[in-house]
């Protein structure tokens, strides 16, 4: 008999996500640089039996350096490097996925393919990869560029990058390594491929200098839903991390991207939607709204703004905070981004401060503010109406929001059995449910060698 369909979940370890939430006398404030602030949340993650925890990143600042009085007031300027701390909890943790952030704009796909294989090695088969292409303009003058890559150039590169990372990772054959002492042959030379890829952004030679991960290829995640991205996730993804405020907009993008992978010839239920949702959680839905306004009382002006304005990639400066948010020009930052804020502000008719308020609560994602029925209610609707296959899980006070979660809100869905009790697989992939890929090399040689009895 099928297993019933079950949500999925991640955790969002990156810090402040909330942009205030570091002023909380509840929250550590230090804890951006605090290894055991990582630890503990992974294990209250891993104890919960969650996928996975997921690292955003991103490779400058937030906000413009014209805006220092914003700068001054963030807690995100000071963070780790996503792999050294992804590698540090592999060790602390045996069963829960471990998802990090790295660009295809600024990398080279030779180095990522290398480091995500590596980390595969070291978590035996927990890796994951948050692909992203780095919407922020500023990011070009750390790499010595004097302009940052239009839009569509960048998702072009984004998928000649993925599919060069793939190649390497198909490097050796999965029984390449015969180590045979007595023959004095480490590996089987037939087994060991070079990639040979030339095309319009690399140029590379391969073989990636590690043995095949052992999920074959590490779980990949794509961030983007504009349609550019829309199409890449579809047809390459195996998660697609995404932001929506109401349930019908969730509902019509997961529509769009399961059809979408569809028409290229991949099964749609091996194309996991998880939106993210920040939750709040309280004794009762008068408790938790409390917190909520407690949270949303030590947004700065500064902060609230240029949060936006980071959002939707244009200066408001020059606009009244009590005034409705203006048309905006088209943007060579996030495109889907944009639009979330746009169509919340049209939609709620929100000022510019009342909207700031939204999206500085959660960087533009699903608010749940409740109890742990109210929360549970909420998750369950998004996943059986055909809005998402999980969540991404923000989580304003840190660690204890994610305490408070795992105390009460994952009870109640494994009550109702939409949440495992028990990890059923060791691998990241086999927490998702999603297949081992095949090694490109063999299946060609399957495949040459069956045309050849054929014959």
């Amino acid at each position: 008999m099928t297993n019933p369909r079950q949500i999925h979940l991640a955790t969002f370890i990156y810090p402040f996500a909330q942009r205030s939430s570091w002023r909380h006398p509840d929250v550590q404030a230090d804890m951006a640089l605090d290894i055991d602030y990582y630890r503990a949340v992974t294990k209250v993650s891993e104890d919960a039996k969650f996928d996975a925890v997921f690292l955003a990143d991103s490779y400058s600042g937030d906000y413009p350096i014209a805006h220092p009085e914003a700068r001054a007031r963030l807690p995100g300027v000071s963070v780790f490097e996503p792999l050294s701390l992804m590698s540090v909890l592999s060790a602390h943790s045996e069963k829960i996925g471990l998802i990090y952030t790295a660009g295809t704009t600024y990398e080279e796909p030779y180095m990522v393919a290398r480091a995500l294989a590596s980390l595969d090695h070291l978590s035996k088969g927990r890796a994951g990869w948050n692909l992203v292409t780095t919407k922020n303009p500023k990011t070009s003058a750390n790499f010595g560029k004097d302009e940052h890559m239009l839009h569509g150039e960048r998702y072009r590169r984004a998928a000649e990058f993925l599919d060069v990372v793939k190649g390497l990772w198909d490097s050796f054959e999965d029984d390449a390594f015969v180590l045979d002492k007595e023959a004095g042959i480490y590996f089987d030379i037939e087994k060991s491929h070079t990639l040979d890829h030339q095309g319009e952004f690399f140029s590379v030679a391969g073989p990636l200098r590690i043995a095949r991960p052992p999920q074959g290829h590490p779980v990949v995640s794509q961030a983007g839903s504009s349609e550019s991205g829309r199409d890449l996730g579809a047809r390459t993804a195996d998660i697609i991390f995404t932001a929506h405020q109401t349930l019908e907009d969730g509902q019509d993008f997961y529509r769009d991207v399961k059809q979408r992978a569809a028409a290229a010839g991949r099964d749609p239920s091996e194309v996991l939607i998880l939106p993210g949702a920040s939750v709040i959680w309280g004794e009762t839905d008068e408790i938790a709204w409390q917190r909520h306004e407690e949270m949303q009382a030590l947004i700065h002006p500064d902060v609230g703004l240029r949060t936006l304005e980071s959002i939707c990639g244009v200066d408001l400066s020059g606009y009244p905070l009590d005034g409705p948010l203006p048309d905006l020009p088209e943007t060579n930052e996030s495109k889907s981004q944009q639009q979330v804020a746009v169509n919340l502000a049209r939609r709620e008719g929100l000022t510019i401060r009342q909207l700031y308020l939204r999206v500085a609560n959660s960087y533009r994602h699903h608010v749940i503010v409740g109890s742990t029925r109210t929360i549970a209610d909420d998750l369950e609707q998004w996943f059986t109406e055909g809005a998402a296959d999980g969540f991404v899980l923000f989580a304003p006070y840190m660690l204890k929001g994610f305490t408070e979660f795992a105390t009460h809100v994952v009870p109640e869905l494994q009550r109702r059995g939409l949440f495992r009790k028990e990890y059923e697989g060791s691998t990241l992939r086999e927490h998702l449910g999603l297949a081992r890929p095949a090694n490109r090399y063999a299946t060609q040689a399957a495949s040459t060698a069956r045309l050849a009895r054929a014959g």
